[in-house]
């Protein structure tokens, strides 16, 4: 399949579903399954009442337990769809298709996910954008695989050509690898004009190695929404003003400062004295709606506000989190759009 105008679309254009995996006793998940499912029923519940959603299960068990929660939680069914096949764990942002959108199809981009560089066994998950593609999945698309570390989270694109993405990552990626070369291949695979690089921003708990889907996003009209710090006692507070400034010297492609719109910072989540990586940057943007990570914070309220005023016209929808970062990611980290007619 050959397409003209290849593009790879921001995550506010219009999507046909998104994808996740559910969570089963074989997963990451097992010891707080119960919590998990909670978030993972709300979350399809807030997507469903805008889009279709498609969810993996490892096999006909999982299926008919998933289908059963989500029914009982009166969830319009006629929206989801289930696909069996295997994987490791319920990342779907860092193991589901980097999607580009052409005239009259798509090409999914199928990178190499190593467990976030060898970190956790990734040997099924490496394989889900191949298996998708190869079960009928995806409609008038072509498949590109790519021998590159690369997750989803770790990227993100304003679909005008410009690409947001942090050095630590990446770094820690390819170690040997001149971030000038790393700035090529990002633009020649991702069909970007420019890669904006931040140097700061990490939080605590992360084991991406500083995703930038935790940090920093682009929003509509040239904007870009960040997670900021405002305790200076915290230890987050130097590396995230560092950031910021960053961001803020950051320009669009005609020269003009982004718009700018902090997002406000929870009080900290520890578990078991291990400080855990709450961010509201981890949300995630569907048809008319935003949805948010919510952790029972009260500056919950005040991220919604936030977002509401960087994506005009959109629905923000809370989403309970705190059981999801307990495995060191959140709502957006769990999801992948998929652009309008690829399914």
């Amino acid at each position: 399949m050959t397409l003209q105008n290849l593009r790879f679309p921001a995550e506010w254009e219009p999507q046909s579903a998104i994808l996740l995996a559910w969570p089963h006793a074989g997963t990451d998940w097992a010891e707080r399954l119960d919590e998990v499912e909670e978030t993972y029923i709300a979350h399809v519940a807030a997507i469903t009442r805008f889009q279709r959603v498609l969810v993996c299960v490892a096999d006909d068990d999982v299926e008919a337990y998933a289908r059963a929660r989500l029914a009982s939680n009166r969830i319009d069914m006629a929206r989801v769809g289930f696909i069996t096949l295997p994987y490791d764990d319920t990342w779907l942002r860092d193991t589901g298709p980097i999607t580009l959108a052409g005239d009259g199809g798509f090409e999914l981009l199928d990178f190499r996910f190593t467990g976030w560089g060898g970190k956790f066994e990734a040997g099924e998950d490496d394989l889900l954008v191949q298996r998708l593609h190869d079960a009928g999945t995806f409609l008038k698309s072509s498949l590109q695989s790519i021998d590159f570390a690369l997750e989803g989270g770790a990227i993100e694109t304003d679909g005008q050509g410009s690409l947001l993405t942090t050095w630590r990552c990446l770094r820690e990626r390819h170690p040997g690898v001149a971030r000038e070369e790393l700035d090529r291949r990002l633009r020649g695979w991702l069909l970007q004009d420019r890669v904006l690089w931040l140097e700061h921003g990490y939080l605590q708990g992360d084991d991406t190695d500083a995703h930038v889907d935790t940090l920093a996003r682009f929003a509509p009209g040239d904007a870009i929404v960040f997670q900021a710090c405002d305790d200076p006692a915290d230890p987050h507070h130097a590396e995230l003003a560092a950031m910021a400034a960053e961001i803020a010297a950051l320009r669009t492609t005609d020269g003009r400062p982004y718009r700018l719109f902090p997002l406000p910072w929870p009080e900290p989540i520890l578990d078991g004295g291990r400080r855990l990586a709450a961010s509201y940057a981890n949300y995630l943007v569907i048809n008319h709606a935003v949805l948010m990570p919510s952790y029972d914070d009260p500056a919950d309220d005040a991220a919604a506000a936030v977002l509401a005023e960087a994506h005009p016209g959109r629905e923000i929808v809370q989403v309970p989190c705190r059981a999801l970062i307990w495995q060191n990611g959140s709502l957006h980290c769990i999801s992948m759009q998929l652009p309008e007619g690829l399914i």
